[in-house]
């Protein structure tokens, strides 16, 4: 592939103050929920009182706007955030919350406070306790119902997020997988299909979160033919992905110019489930010398030496490496400073790692609304 045929991705520039990717999405995160529950509050009072007239005849309590903007400083650094006002025409009730008090103004725990403990394993009728615990008998916290009303945010945020134009987009590159969380959906065979790009200038973005069936090529071609409903022309340059899914038999019936790029961990690891145990650490240091080789030249080398070692007394592993060879070092006709994302699937192993953890802590949790609106990975995933 020549020069002019790759993107070139740019750094971001670093500023001043080293900045940490992740507290970032944290904080605009926990502004979000926050809003979000301080709303959910509001919501909730109002219907309480929904039957109550003043003496027009009208609804007693009313919105009024918001309060103005103030900053609670958190263990994530500042986060602003808006409360609602409410206004009752008879002059006597007043709303307060709980969630954030007319006098907070510092806290070590509302970073905590919703989605952490969601994806720790609490359930919905346990986020009172929880979140006593956290700030105290004076502060409750949010109720069941307030619960359900952000959960039912977040599904329709999910809906919303699938239906958006990508007619501005072009990824570079695509990583896919299929995420397997380990507790019962709607099918035994259900899973979820996840779909992460980078753009040209280098940012990482969540492209596509939704379920499918046994990770099946129709599934899969499912995915990409709405991707091109939805405006996105130009095919990527390289996918990369584990080489069981049925992504590689619908890719060529989509993005027909598009690269496959298999995931070195995941070969990896099929390689070597080949080997008895006893040889499994040297051959992962041979399988290591390949795919951090300096130049494709090298790689070469390390792989015919692999083979060359295995094959005689166990084919079955060297057959396993040899027959994905073109696409395993697919990744040496880009630029060298891509190579350590476009060798796995990382990015997306590592994105959805809190949403593996709020499974396993819930097995229960498995209604298809709730695993894909599940508020781990951000819908824009940092660079």
């Amino acid at each position: 592939m020549s020069h002019d045929n790759v993107f070139a991705l740019k750094n971001p520039a670093v500023p001043n103050e080293v900045r940490d990717a992740l507290t970032e999405v944290l904080r605009e995160g926990a502004r979000t929920l926050l809003a979000q529950a301080i709303e959910a509050e509001v919501a909730e009072f109002l219907a309480g009182h929904a039957d109550q007239r003043d003496a027009a005849g009208r609804t007693r309590l009313v919105r009024n706007g918001h309060l103005p903007e103030r900053t609670v400083q958190t263990g994530i650094g500042a986060v602003t955030v808006k409360a609602p006002r409410v206004r009752d025409r008879a002059g006597q009730l007043r709303f307060a919350s709980s969630i954030l008090p007319p006098y907070l103004r510092r806290t070590k725990t509302m970073e905590e406070l919703l989605p952490w403990l969601y994806l720790k394993g609490i359930s919905t009728g346990g986020f009172g306790e929880a979140l006593a615990a956290l700030l105290g008998r004076d502060a409750p916290g949010l109720s069941a119902g307030t619960i359900s009303r952000l959960k039912a945010v977040w599904q329709e945020e999910h809906v919303q997020w699938e239906k958006r134009s990508l007619a501005h987009k072009r990824y570079v590159y695509l990583w896919v997988d299929g995420i397997h969380f380990g507790v019962r959906m709607e099918e035994a065979n259900q899973c979820i299909l996840v779909v992460m790009g980078a753009t040209a200038d280098g940012k990482k973005e969540l492209v596509a979160l939704t379920d499918g069936f046994r990770e099946s090529e129709q599934s899969w071609k499912d995915v990409l033919l709405d991707l091109k409903r939805r405006g996105l022309k130009y095919d990527p340059q390289l996918a990369i992905g584990d080489g069981a899914l049925g992504f590689w038999k619908a890719l060529p019936q989509v993005f027909g110019t598009t690269r496959d790029q298999r995931c070195w961990v995941h070969k990896t690891a099929n390689v070597l489930n080949k080997l008895p145990k006893h040889l499994q650490p040297k051959a992962k240091s041979d399988l290591h010398q390949i795919w951090m080789a300096a130049t494709r030249e090298d790689a070469h080398r390390a792989f015919a030496t692999f083979v060359q070692t295995y094959e005689p007394k166990y084919p079955k592993a060297a057959e396993c490496l040899a027959k994905d060879q073109a696409a395993l070092l697919a990744f040496y006709d880009f630029p060298a400073a891509h190579w350590i994302h476009l060798r796995t699937t990382n990015p997306i192993e590592s994105t959805f790692a809190t949403v593996r953890l709020r499974t396993v802590k819930s097995r229960g949790c498995g209604s298809r609304a709730s695993i894909l609106s599940t508020p781990a990975p951000p819908i824009q995933a940092p660079s």
